[in-house]
């Protein structure tokens, strides 16, 4: 009998602690010094709220789209930018969101009624000049003579890709080259400046997140606990989360396939 005894509690022990790791390693970051918060706890909230720095969070929240297969986050992130800066210009035309109702299915509706709405979406922002949509799903791409696999779109190709849009566009590659202090100016001026927007390419295993390289918006700066709020595109792989600023850096001072990771500096050239 006390030997049972003994089997269950220890039984019971092993359970609890197996519970106890299981919380562990599913409960949220609210560790203020972490270079890494998720933006939804209740240390993520009082950085939003403090901040003096989050004219962009509330036109992106407005606009913000989730990434719908892997390679897109590029694209993803140009059609928020877009929409947070022309959705309300009457004098520039959108592109219409086929992909919800097929041209196909609009004779189901009232003749030249297209219920599609206008607007920038991670499939309609693409123009074949700058990549086909063949390239940005792996067909080949000729780099110095070899053809290489180039999925998504690195930084250059995105600083192309607004830039034909008519965007006015400034591209930073972060190396040892680009000092620190330009760098922390020009995000953080950038996160209390009206219609300018700041899209990072980083490496996401930098931040001890899964994954390889990324491309997101900033939405704001909290001076306090000196971190940036990263307002990822691909939920289901990470959620929006404050990031200590050194280590963004660190996390764009990587190299992808011909060059650094970085960031862009976007406003609007039509008014």
């Amino acid at each position: 009998m006390k030997r049972h005894l003994i089997v269950f509690m220890t039984s019971i022990f092993f359970v609890l602690t197996l519970i106890n790791n299981t919380k562990a390693q599913t409960k949220p970051n609210t560790d203020t010094n972490s270079p890494l918060v998720s933006w939804h706890t209740a240390e993520g909230v009082k950085r939003l709220e403090r901040s003096q720095y989050k004219t962009d969070f509330f036109t992106l929240a407005n606009h913000f789209q989730s990434q719908q297969n892997a390679f897109s986050c590029g694209p993803t992130s140009s059609a928020i930018i877009l929409n947070s800066l022309r959705l309300n210009n009457k004098t520039i035309p959108k592109p219409s969101s086929d992909s919800i109702v097929k041209p196909s299915e609009l004779q189901l509706f009232p003749k030249q009624y297209n219920p599609n709405l206008r607007r920038y979406t991670e499939e309609n922002v693409h123009i074949p000049n700058v990549k086909t949509r063949a390239q940005f799903l792996g067909a080949p791409i000729l780099f110095k003579n070899k053809e290489i696999k180039d999925y998504g779109y690195q930084l250059h190709q995105l600083d192309a890709l607004l830039k034909a849009h008519k965007l006015t566009v400034i591209k930073r590659v972060v190396s040892d080259t680009l000092s620190e202090t330009q760098i922390r100016q020009e995000l953080i001026s950038n996160m209390q400046q009206k219609d300018d927007y700041v899209l990072v390419n980083y490496k996401r295993s930098a931040l001890q997140q899964k994954g390889s390289g990324h491309i997101s918006p900033l939405g704001a700066y909290d001076k306090q606990s000196d971190s940036l709020l990263i307002m990822d595109v691909n939920p289901t792989q990470a959620g929006w989360v404050w990031v200590n600023i050194r280590t963004l850096i660190s996390a764009m001072n990587t190299y992808d396939t011909i060059e650094n990771r970085g960031y862009l500096l976007i406003r609007d050239s039509v008014n």
